[in-house]
């Protein structure tokens, strides 16, 4: 090989090495950070709150709504500390954004104090509870200052939902034992004293409200109370009590209507439902009920007061161990009406009372009631469908009307009740009761007065 060629070869080798050179250079990244994962770079500030809600599976319930969380107000979430004005600033805070979400945090157990939650609010909020809320301990951690006749009060409220995994404690033990509570008193007596216990959740003059999801225990008075509302909806509650804890009502409605419960489990010492004066188009479905009360329409008129409920279902729904399955009791001395009342499809497992209507309630501390010829009027009420068994202490079946104002068109359909206990069939009770049977019912109920009474209450007394 001549010398020329021996330099051709050389040049190239040469210009090859430096291109080499030059695209190891250009793509060969030095082992420092360029670039910061995404999960490193810190997000440009934004005007708190802001992002999505997170509840205790961590998954987000609202990805466009605004978030107020008690803890970014100073709550300090340890049950003892008084994070009251916490949530009074969280909420007056998101009830002027659309959409927000007031945040109740898991892992947390709140202390508030009685509290009006004032509205109105923009539109969709939402108070999302997934930490314990609780009140102060007893009537002696009461502040003196405050009512007792209520706890967490929602006032003028349109579009809330108030949900979540959480838990609402009522803290009841200690109200429970007063002594102006039922058998409390010396000797088992109920004192003659002032005897004002919280209900733990009262929604008051509000629309458009729903409550799901919750669990809430142990109130010292009602649980959840609904006064001058309508189109309320109440789903997949669970509410519990010891079943000796006085007048720890689940869920009472008062002068409210377009009302949906549905899907929910109570068991308490009073009742599971109670639906007061001024009600109309009520429907109760799918609940789980006892030991408790039952579910009960009134009590209506006392102290001589006006009464009007109508368009009330309660269908689909299990009441078990209780001393009173489905229910409407009015006090001597009332006027109004009760009507088109259907309790349908109701499974009774050893209720003492599985069916009554009661015209002379009397709940008067051990004292008996005058009686009075005037009475709220009850009519158009079916029973069908219910079945299951009854503990004996009682009748099955109790239809106490007035001598004045008889019970006109109650229909039986399909009922059959037997004895929880050995196998003698205790007769119904009847009084002043006129209806139909459009079926044969165990136990037969031949005291059931056919066709219509010879008066009924003039227009003055029963219009609605």
């Amino acid at each position: 090989m001549d010398f020329t060629k021996i330099l051709f070869l050389i040049f190239h080798f040469i210009l090859l090495s430096f291109v080499c050179s030059v695209h190891g250079r250009l793509y060969d990244y030095p082992n420092v950070p360029r670039f910061r994962a995404l999960s490193q770079i810190s997000l440009p500030p934004s005007p708190a709150p802001e992002g999505a809600p997170e509840t205790n599976n961590g998954k987000n319930s609202n990805d466009s709504a605004a978030i107020f969380n008690v803890l970014s107000y100073g709550a300090v979430g340890d049950g003892v500390t008084d994070d009251t004005q916490a949530f009074k600033m969280a909420w007056d805070a998101a009830c002027q954004v659309d959409s927000a979400i007031v945040l109740v945090p898991y892992h947390y157990s709140f202390m508030i104090q009685s509290t009006i939650f004032t509205g109105p609010c923009k539109s969709g909020l939402v108070f999302q509870i997934e930490g314990t809320i609780m009140p102060p301990d007893g009537p002696d951690s009461w502040p003196k200052s405050v009512s007792k006749r209520q706890w967490l009060v929602f006032y003028r409220i349109d579009g809330m939902s108030m949900q979540g995994g959480g838990l609402i404690d009522g803290k009841g033990e200690k109200w429970w034992n007063l002594p102006c509570k039922p058998h409390k008193g010396i000797n088992g007596t109920t004192a003659p004293v002032p005897c004002d216990s919280p209900v733990a959740l009262r929604f008051f003059m509000s629309s458009n409200l729903t409550v799901q999801g919750l669990k809430i225990k142990n109130s010292p008075f009602f649980h959840f109370r609904f006064d001058s509302c309508h189109d309320v909806h109440i789903d997949s509650l669970y509410i519990k009590s010891p079943s000796l804890s006085p007048n720890t009502d689940g869920i009472h409605i008062e002068n409210t209507n377009d009302v949906t419960i549905h899907n929910s489990i109570i068991y308490n010492g009073d009742d599971c439902i109670s639906i007061g004066a001024g009600c109309f188009n009520v429907d109760i479905r799918n609940m789980t009920c006892g030991p408790s009360h039952g579910i009960s329409i009134g009590s209506l008129g006392i102290r001589n007061s006006r009464a009007c409920v109508s368009n009330i279902t309660v269908s689909d729904s299990t009441i078990k161990h209780s001393d009173n399955g489905v229910r409407i009791k009015t006090w001597q001395g009332g006027f109004g009406t009760v009507s088109k009342v259907t309790f349908n499809n109701i499974r009774m497992e050893n209720v003492r009372n599985p069916i009554i209507l009661d015209q002379y309630y009397c709940n008067n501390n051990n004292k008996s009631c005058a009686n009075q010829t005037s009475a709220v009027y009850i009519s158009d009420v079916i029973y069908s469908n219910i079945k299951g068994t009854y503990d004996v202490r009682s009748p099955p079946m109790r239809l106490a009307c007035s001598d004045s104002v008889p019970c006109t068109n109650l229909t039986f359909v399909d009922v059959e009740l037997y004895p929880a206990q050995g196998q003698k069939i205790i007769e119904p009770y009847c009084w002043n009761a006129y209806g139909d049977l459009r079926s044969l019912t165990i136990p037969p109920v031949f005291c059931l007065l056919e066709g219509k009474p010879q008066s009924l209450p003039s227009n003055d007394v029963d219009q609605c």
